[in-house]
């Protein structure tokens, strides 16, 4: 086990841990001397205690097992008595039970001295005193010891069959010296002890072991042949320790007594004490290893606290607000902890919703579009503000009635995230007087909180988005259960909202900007067209084509602004060719030719120092370029030419063939499209034809396979 000792770095500490050191040495040490000497003391004595009882129990059993014997015997002697040739089987005292069990033999003993075998083997036995006769026919039992040569003894147990009737006969039944003693399967021996059974001749009658001569010695030495008495006897080099019990039988058997004597193994009877002196050391050691650790855990308990509390204060300073200070003390210090970590969360909370805050803010005020906008607040308000659902509200005009909501929610009920809500003249009016408002949502609740309403939501805070006086939107923060809110809670909140205001006012005005943009632009193009009546329209629709192929192409959004752009303005070049040129109803001469070629360079002049349209310059220059090389004003081929000037291309081509021109007339479409596939891979890239006449076929224009005729020359 590894102890935790770096707070032993403190003086104090150091100072607690010797006191509580010394203060534990000396009692401990006195009691351990005191408590060894008792102790051990105490053990011998129990363990001689144990063994004299164990002797005395055994003798007892033995002579209650001679008394149920007898009992047998009388019973079996009154069957035999009364029906001596059908005694074949007696019944025991316990049901089920063989009185073969308990005796190895039964015999009858008539008067004239025959002895006649009745159940099992019963060898003869010499013939009875005359004290021991007398002692039977007066009605009482007989027991008899005989020790063959090489041979366990026997003990037998007679009983007259007529008592008073010297002439009657007696039942004689040898023991099974199992049941006896007690030595069988089952023994009722205690645990590592050894049974020797004497006579009162200090023969063996039975033993579990050898008994050397040693051990009858001292067994016949025991003092005074007391009932009960302890001596230490040696078989080889094992030492036991013996107890004796003497079983008095006189008066019920005639035999003077048997002596039961126990022995233990000196090793097992002193086992507690040789434990108790392997363990006390231990025990002690145990004990000083307790002071240790209580000392240390009292000093723990008190300057741990400081040191985790000052540890606290710095990963605050380090602006970790995660982390708490644990104590367990149970004292004052617990209390102190549990008040700093809740100043530690509310420290991490603000300062979580401060930096959301301000990322939030940065989000959106970089935001140059609504829906990105929405999509900041829609997901970043919970950290913030922490709730079950966000919900925002957008009108359309500060005189609208409707507004589309946009929900954000994490509620079990699911429901649309967009939907259209309905504002009172009197919702509007309690909206821009209350910068924030709490909700319970339930049949009292105005109409427009009825999204959240089916969502669960049961309180909803509002934040109304106001843009110069006006109501612009709604931000709604729903919870399912009702939150105990602060003030700085709804504080932040409301900041936010600001923000969100702020953001959606710089939106509007860049979305303002932007249709101006795109206004002046299509104005431009208009006022370029209008300069010959012959191609009134003709930027729009050209930009309108390609931006067709453009999108099945694939360009990506910013390509496509820049298409858009560069169509409306592809032409304007030709605001520097005369009129006459432009209007001109027969074939160009040579020098008219190169001028109108001119237009191309003079629109790069003119966008040129208008750095936003540095990207649709390409399309100015390059959209009269050929894809074999022998187009104007440069001669670019394949890739060379941008892709936007490429598209443009064939969409220009498409609307001056079906256009009137002052030399011409318009063809008809099919004759174009047919005209345009001619040109693949010559005036036009096939990607883009290809795109081009998929636009065809999706406007229903029947694109003929193959051209069957010559197609007319291709011009702008």
């Amino acid at each position: 086990m590894k102890l935790d000792t770096a707070f032993l770095r403190s003086k104090v500490a150091r100072r607690i841990f010797i006191l509580f050191i010394c203060c534990a040495i000396l009692p401990i040490a006195a009691l351990a001397l005191l408590s060894f000497s008792l102790v051990t003391r105490q053990l011998h004595e129990q363990s001689q205690r144990r063994l004299h009882q164990a002797s005395k129990a055994v003798g007892m059993a033995i002579y209650e097992r001679l008394l149920f014997l007898e009992a047998e015997v009388k019973r079996a002697g009154a069957r035999a008595g009364a029906d001596p040739a059908g005694f074949a089987r007696l019944p025991s005292g316990a049901p089920g039970e063989d009185l073969t069990q308990r005796f190895s033999g039964l015999a009858l003993v008539t008067g004239s001295g025959m002895q006649a075998p009745l159940v099992g083997r019963m060898p003869p036995l010499a013939a009875l005193t005359a004290p021991e006769r007398e002692y039977l026919v007066s009605g009482k039992t007989l027991l008899l010891t005989q020790f063959p040569a090489g041979r366990p003894a026997r003990i037998v147990m007679a009983r007259a069959l007529a008592p008073g009737d010297a002439a009657g006969g007696f039942l004689l039944g040898e023991i099974n010296p199992t049941s006896l003693w007690g030595t069988g399967e089952e023994t009722s021996l205690p645990l590592l002890t050894e049974l020797t059974v004497l006579d009162q001749s200090n023969r063996v009658l039975m033993s579990t072991l050898p008994v050397p001569p040693a051990f009858l010695a001292q067994a016949v030495s025991r003092p005074a042949r007391s009932a009960a008495g302890q001596f230490e006897w040696k078989q080889g080099d094992r030492e036991y320790v013996a107890s004796t019990w003497s079983i008095f039988l006189q008066p019920r058997f005639l035999l003077p007594q048997w002596t039961v004597v126990l022995s233990e193994s000196k090793a097992d009877v002193l086992a507690p004490v040789a434990d108790f002196q392997k363990t006390f050391p231990l025990v002690i050691l145990m004990s000083l290893w307790v002071v240790l650790l209580l000392s240390i855990s009292q000093i723990r308990r008190s300057l741990v606290p400081l040191e985790r509390l000052q540890e606290g204060t710095r990963r605050i300073a380090e602006r970790d607000f995660d982390r708490r200070v644990t104590v367990a003390s149970g004292d004052e210090f617990e209390e102190l902890a549990a008040s700093f970590n809740t100043m530690a969360h509310r420290l991490g909370r603000q300062f979580n919703a401060l930096t959301a805050m301000a990322e939030i803010t940065q989000a959106i005020l970089s935001a140059l579009d609504t829906k990105k906008i929405l999509d900041t607040v829609l997901t970043r308000m919970p950290d913030v503000f922490p709730c079950d659902a966000v919900g925002v509200a957008l009108l359309e005009s500060p005189a609208a009635d409707a507004a589309q909501l946009t929900i954000a929610d994490r509620t079990p009920v699911p429901g649309s995230p967009e939907e259209t809500i309905r504002l009172t003249p009197q919702d509007v009016q309690h909206l821009r007087g209350h910068p924030v408002a709490v909700h319970r949502v339930d049949q009292d609740a105005p109409p427009y909180l009825a999204p959240f309403a089916r969502r669960g939501i049961t309180s909803a805070v509002v934040l109304p988005i106001v843009l110069q006086g006006d109501l612009s939107g709604i931000i709604m923060l729903g919870h399912l259960d009702p939150p105990a809110l602060s003030q700085e809670d709804l504080v932040q909140a409301r900041q936010v909202a600001d923000q969100v205001a702020v953001a959606l006012s710089n939106a509007r005005l860049i979305e303002a900007l932007d249709q101006l943009n795109w206004g002046t632009l299509t104005a431009l193009a208009r006022a370029i067209d209008a300069k010959s009546h012959w191609t009134a329209g003709h930027s729009e629709r050209v930009t309108k084509l390609a931006l067709k192929i453009g999108r099945l192409l694939g360009l990506s959004p910013k390509a496509m602004k820049v298409l858009h752009r560069g169509g409306l303005l592809h032409d304007i070049g030709k605001l520097g060719i005369p009129g006459s040129i432009l209007d001109k109803a027969a074939k160009l001469t040579e020098e008219e030719d190169r001028t109108m070629r001119e237009h191309a360079h003079i629109g790069a002049r003119i966008l040129e120092p208008i750095s936003a349209y540095t990207e649709v310059l390409p399309i100015v220059l390059e959209h009269h370029e050929r894809y074999d090389g022998t187009g104007y004003p440069h001669g670019l081929a394949g890739d060379a030419i941008s892709l936007g000037g490429r598209i443009f291309a064939v969409a220009d081509a498409f609307d001056a063939l079906i256009s009137d021109r002052p030399y011409r007339p318009g063809l008809h479409r099919a004759r174009v499209i047919e005209s345009i596939q001619e040109e693949t891979g010559h005036q036009f890239d096939p990607k883009v034809v290809q795109a081009f006449l998929d636009v065809m076929a999706q406007e229903g224009q029947d694109v003929p396979a193959q051209a069957t005729s010559a197609p007319p020359p291709l011009a702008s």
